[in-house]
């Protein structure tokens, strides 16, 4: 299952579990941690003194009471120096020994925060890479949907400082007063490669349709290759991409942060339509170049265009051979864009 970066209050996310950052004694001492045991109420306070302590980097589990979720789960992240005192190791078992509790007692679903951000002193920089890594590594093995919770945007730090290249692409390529629709878009785009493809084929070869040839495409390969994909669905063609990959369907999947049963309905359905974050995560997945990932898009109706800021986010990432679906994320949540996936 994916993981979803969410803005909320964590004490208010339905789901089976929330991480606790607290520390070693438990007892709800401030900011996010009180705010918790305040939501939950005084069982919680007496559940946690009942454990007694819990260790730097270890994780603790209790009932949630009155909160809207089954279980919490309380960890103590590192105070942090300097970086270089095995703090980010530290940091990174508190979310992994959480996600392991949260497994153990059968939880399918995890609300997570940035761990230490705050009270801990832990740089949001480093915090933000560490869980989405951490988590992202868990999820590849393990079948969960996990929300990282953000207060505010504030929290997560400022894009344009955490993001200066993807600023300055977004910057460079925006073109403002080229907005039209993706299917506009998806028209005119197949009719540039339409014309290509007939200055590559010999002229009683030209078909009277558009094609979706890769640009790199040979004349001897053009209309061969027009008719084997003429009548190749969406669903087909991802298909196809994973056996040409060497893929399986959970690596895809996984890969491309989607849930599995989302995927099923692919498998399943000739004519699946995806939407267009769907369509993306997919080639995000299966790590197909821009050309790959404009043909991809356009088998559903869709298209690439330097009109969007989400589009040019996904479309630096690829151009710097970037496929962690995750840190694609972490960079469209920043900016303020629509997240890859489920």
């Amino acid at each position: 299952m994916p993981l979803q970066i969410i803005r909320q209050d964590i004490t208010k996310v339905a789901c089976d579990a929330i991480v606790n950052s607290t520390n070693p004694s438990m007892i709800g001492a401030g900011g996010a941690d009180a705010a918790i045991h305040e939501a939950a109420g005084p069982k919680l306070n007496a559940a946690c003194k009942k454990i007694g302590t819990c260790p730097v980097g270890e994780a603790r589990i209790t009932k949630g009471y009155q909160l809207p979720c089954r279980y919490v789960i309380h960890t103590v992240g590192p105070i942090w120096q300097d970086g270089e005192h095995g703090e980010p190791d530290i940091l990174a078992a508190c979310y992994r020994n959480s996600l392991l509790l949260a497994k153990k007692h059968r939880a399918k679903s995890v609300a997570v925060p940035l761990i230490g951000v705050n009270v801990l002193g832990v740089p949001r920089k480093d915090a933000i890479r560490i869980a989405v890594n951490e988590i992202g590594s868990f999820l590849m093995e393990q079948d969960l949907l996990v929300y990282l919770v953000i207060f505010g945007k504030e929290e997560f730090g400022i894009s344009s400082r955490l993001f200066p290249d993807i600023k300055s692409y977004i910057d460079d390529n925006y073109a403002d007063l080229h907005r039209d629709s993706d299917e506009t878009r998806t028209m005119r785009i197949q009719s540039h490669r339409f014309m290509e493809a007939a200055a590559a084929a010999p002229a009683q070869d030209v078909p009277d349709y558009a094609p979706t040839a890769s640009y790199s495409m040979s004349r001897d390969d053009t209309l061969s290759f027009i008719m084997e994909q003429i009548d190749e669905s969406f669903s087909q063609m991802v298909l196809r991409k994973i056996d040409e990959k060497g893929m399986t369907d959970t690596e895809c999947y996984k890969k491309a942060n989607l849930d599995r049963k989302l995927f099923s309905k692919l498998r399943s359905n000739k004519e699946y339509k995806p939407s267009k974050p769907t369509a993306i995560a997919l080639a995000i997945g299966l790590e197909l170049s821009l050309d790959e990932t404009r043909d991809m898009l356009m088998k559903a109706g869709y298209a690439l265009s330097h009109s969007s800021k989400f589009d040019l986010i996904v479309e630096y990432f690829i151009r710097n051979g970037n496929y962690n679906i995750f840190e694609i994320n972490e960079a469209l949540f920043a900016f303020d864009q629509s997240l890859l996936g489920s």
